[in-house]
């Protein structure tokens, strides 16, 4: 009976998540972005992804930082903010930081190496109607 071992491992993760997310909350209170924007993609939360980028802009030279921010990320976190970044253009709310982090990845990364971030024809075809 494997029961009693499959609750605990679901026990351990749901713990593992719960101080993900307090870990993520204190580096917001902390201002530690980098870290903050690293730990919301590996979650894969949009959303919280982008609280932190509204709180990086809300920040003294904010367009700076967010610069800063974005290129000392990997690659891989990159495309996961090109996924995001696609939904949050489409709307009006979030449209600003959307185009504020399109604007950084068109600065700081080479057109190919653009062009090596899986999905991005996709994203491009997306972004365009709304740009």
């Amino acid at each position: 009976d494997v029961t009693e071992i499959e609750e605990e491992e679901a026990q351990a993760k749901q713990e593992e998540q719960i101080m993900k997310e307090q870990e993520l909350s204190n580096l917001l209170h902390e201002k530690r972005y980098l870290k903050a924007l690293g730990l919301a993609i590996s979650l894969d939360r949009p959303h919280t992804v982008l609280m932190v980028v509204k709180a990086i802009l809300k920040e003294t030279d904010g367009r700076k930082h967010l610069e800063e921010n974005i290129a000392r990320l990997r690659k891989d976190q990159k495309e996961a903010v090109l996924t995001f970044l696609v939904t949050w253009n489409t709307n009006t709310r979030n449209c600003h930081e959307a185009q504020a982090v399109i604007e950084t990845l068109l600065k700081h990364e080479a057109p190919d190496s653009l062009l090596q971030y899986s999905g991005i024809k996709s994203a491009v075809e997306s972004l365009l109607p709304y740009t």
